[in-house]
């Protein structure tokens, strides 16, 4: 122990009372603006505070001889090597390029090995069929001789996994080689070479957006870290694996994550780093980054899993696909340690859990799971449902030949930096409703999901139908489970698409005696078995703009009427509730239910990013020609579980969510965007209702808004951009 304490005294005696030729090396640090002190103070966490407080004179003191990198750019080892004539300066080679070396533009740096494959392109890659396991560890080996202490530590689990294997090319045919070497040693394994592209990051990346990680309930990442910047490299990559794949106590500790409805990343002890001092060179990037999925980056704060080997929920996973990163945004391979894309993907994902709602948990945070109450969850949840999807005449004579709502989605163009837009479909693609095995596709991706019915709009314009091929296609097929009810949809269609204003196409009328007519309408999808009665007895139907009705009660009286004279019976009769009055105020109490239908009702002016009293509120905002409105899908969520706004809805309202809103298709520079909307946020919002809303919401149902209107980006089925990550959040939630 005195050994101990007279050699920190003698450092502290040398780094306080330094060489006075330690004086000019610091002036000419100071005055190259070179040394980049986050990068520094980033490649040795463990740097005690004193040092820590004064990193250049740690370098010029220790680190230089210690093979300390000062700059992400600029490896004294490397400087050394590549410029043999500089053997004198052998103890200050920083020193030399600052003085000389910069303006003569020496080799700073190594080129990494296999550099020259990363132009090469990535393969295709496609999800295998048949089963799987419950979780999934993916695997990147840059280093190969590193293989063998991962199948080591791999074959030590005590859980059953798929495999996944991404491995560089670092020389012609090597990765091949390993790759047969991995199958035989992991028969089941996928094993599968790569360029030298995004580090570790593109690898997962890409395996991801090919959506083969996808339906597992959690998926570990770990690689082949040596961090050659770091003189602990070795060890850091043993302390990041071991805590997260510690042998036969992995399963225990992923039962507790998977457990934990909190958690979202699980990390290593003293990986989750909480100071904003760890952005370095990255907040511009992660910034762009983010604005991918909509998510605001803060300079002033930072939380993110360090070291990049980490257990993931599935909503991590959907929203790194919705970042939509492709090989060529990744920077070409030279060895940089700093300032990379995938640097500032690291970053990102910490506020990409915050956005969720969830929390980064380290090894010796997972508690065994405590019994407690259960959250409340909806009964019965139904999602409103678009049947534009196919041609018909008057589209054709409006819009042009051959117009259907895909055409629309389809032209829209984004508005500003990061709008997703256009917003497509995945995989059901572009299809046709009249083929109505699609409807039974759809039916069943939000079954699985836990979507109870979808609540179909019934155009009927005082006798004359549209868009009705779908639903009549589909009582012709029985066999098809698609369970539906009704909303009729009766407002006019007018050119602009708002219902409000505009050049009227088809005007919704009430005639006399309109009442019968519409019950006649709908008595064919009534009377089949699909049709929904929720409450076990009583067919359902909405009204979207009551409103609208000439005069509401004695209208709804006499529709009752109509129904019961057909043989129908009672029905279960609802209204959505409009964010504008109509002509004829409607009493709160007649209809039995109102529908919440967001973001009707719920858009202030202080949430107004761009077109409210406020002005341009965005850091990346539309250009000059932009005329349209962005507010913020966080700030209206909230509102919506406050309880000033449930007090001013009828007791009997069905609360309503919305995955995201965005009419640019139909309005192109007069949109109106609900900025941050993603999975993330949804799924926090959902999990806000179950805490403050569904207890008192009409039969505890929840109401979705919407499916697949696709014009105005409020979708749940699989689209291009997040796959199934919306219906998996949904799924995790019921």
């Amino acid at each position: 122990m005195t050994a101990q304490w007279l050699q920190r005294a003698r450092w502290l005696a040398t780094f306080l009372n330094p060489d006075p030729r330690v004086s000019d090396y610091l002036r000419a640090i100071r005055r190259g603006h070179h040394f980049d002190r986050s990068f520094y103070l980033g490649a040795d966490p463990g740097l005690h505070a004193l040092f820590r407080a004064f990193p250049e004179r740690h370098y010029v003191v220790f680190g230089e001889r210690e093979g300390r990198q000062p700059n992400a750019d600029f490896s004294p080892r490397a400087y050394l090597r590549h410029n043999p004539d500089l053997a004198a300066w052998a103890g200050r080679p920083y020193l030399h390029f600052l003085l000389y070396g910069r303006r003569e533009q020496r080799v700073t740096r190594e080129p990494p090995a296999g550099a020259e494959t990363g132009q090469q392109p990535a393969p295709v890659l496609r999800p295998s069929d048949g089963p799987k396991a419950a979780v999934a560890i993916v695997v990147h080996v840059y280093y190969h001789d590193l293989w063998p202490e991962i199948a080591a530590r791999l074959r030590l689990l005590d859980v059953p996994f798929d495999l996944f294997v991404t491995v560089t090319e670092t020389t012609p045919g090597a990765a091949a080689a390993l790759v047969g070497r991995i199958q035989t040693a992991f028969p089941c394994a996928r094993a599968i070479p790569m360029p030298n592209r995004g580090r570790d990051i593109f690898p997962f990346v890409h395996l991801v957006n090919a959506g083969l990680l996808d339906g597992y309930r959690a998926v570990a990442k770990i690689h082949t870290k040596r961090s050659p910047h770091r003189d602990d490299g070795d060890d850091w990559r043993r302390t990041l694996i071991d805590g997260i794949l510690p042998g036969a106590a992995t399963g225990q500790l992923l039962r507790r994550f998977l457990a934990d409805a909190d958690a979202g990343v699980w990390v290593a002890d003293g990986q989750h780093y909480r100071d904003p001092g760890w952005w370095g060179g990255n907040f511009d990037i992660t910034a762009w980054l983010l604005r991918r999925v909509e998510i605001r980056a803060e300079r002033e704060r930072l939380s993110f899993p360090a070291g990049s080997m980490y257990w993931l929920k599935p909503v991590m996973i959907g929203m790194i696909r919705g970042l939509q990163l492709d090989q060529s945004l990744f920077e070409t391979e030279c060895g940089q340690v700093d300032g990379t894309l995938a640097h500032a993907f690291e970053r990102a994902l910490g506020a990409i859990v915050a956005d969720t709602g969830l929390a980064v948990r380290e090894t010796s945070a997972l508690r065994p799971p405590v019994a407690a109450p259960l959250p409340d969850r909806a009964r019965y949840v139904s999602a409103f449902y678009l049947p534009q999807f196919h041609r018909v005449a008057e589209n054709d004579a409006w819009w042009g030949r051959g117009y259907t709502e895909w055409q629309a989605a389809a032209r829209a163009r984004p508005q500003f930096d990061g709008h997703a837009q256009p917003a497509l479909p995945g995989e059901l693609g572009f299809y046709d409703l009249r083929q109505t095995e699609v409807m039974g596709e759809q039916a069943a991706l939000a079954r699985a999901a836990g979507i109870d019915a979808f609540c179909v709009y019934h155009y009927w314009f005082d006798g004359h139908r549209l868009l009705e091929a779908p639903l009549d296609g589909l009582l012709q097929r029985e066999e098809v489970d698609f369970p539906f009810y009704l909303c009729w949809a009766n407002e006019s269609w007018r050119r602009n698409w708002d219902g409000l204003s505009g050049e009227v196409l088809m005007r919704q009328g009430y005639g006399p005696g309109f009442e019968e007519g519409l019950a006649v309408s709908t008595l064919p999808y009534l009377r089949d078995s699909r049709y929904q009665r929720p409450d076990g007895r009583r067919p359902r139907f909405l009204i979207y703009r009551p409103e609208d009705l000439p005069d509401p009660a004695a209208n709804v009286a006499r529709l009752r009427a109509a129904w019961a004279a057909l043989g129908v019976g009672e029905v279960e009769l609802g209204a959505v509730r409009f964010h504008l009055g109509g002509a004829s105020p409607v009493p709160a109490d007649l209809f039995d239910f109102w529908v919440e239908m967001p973001p009707h009702g719920l858009v202030e002016a202080e949430d107004y990013l761009v077109g409210g009293p406020g002005g341009n509120r965005m850091a990346q905002g539309p250009g000059p020609g932009f005329r349209g409105l962005v507010y913020d899908y966080r700030r209206i969520a909230a509102r919506s579980l406050t309880v000033a706004h449930a007090a001013g809805l009828p007791p009997n309202t069905i609360a309503g969510i919305m995955p995201a809103w965005d009419n640019t298709a139909r309005r192109g520079a007069d949109a109106h965007v609900a900025w941050g909307a993603n999975p993330a946020s949804f799924r926090a919002w959902l999990h806000g209702l179950s805490r403050h809303r569904l207890a008192a919401s009409y039969r505890q149902e929840l109401f979705l808004n919407a499916w697949n209107e696709w014009a105005e980006r409020a979708v749940l089925e699989p689209g291009r951009q997040y796959g199934r990550a919306y219906l998996d959040v949904l799924a995790d939630w019921r």
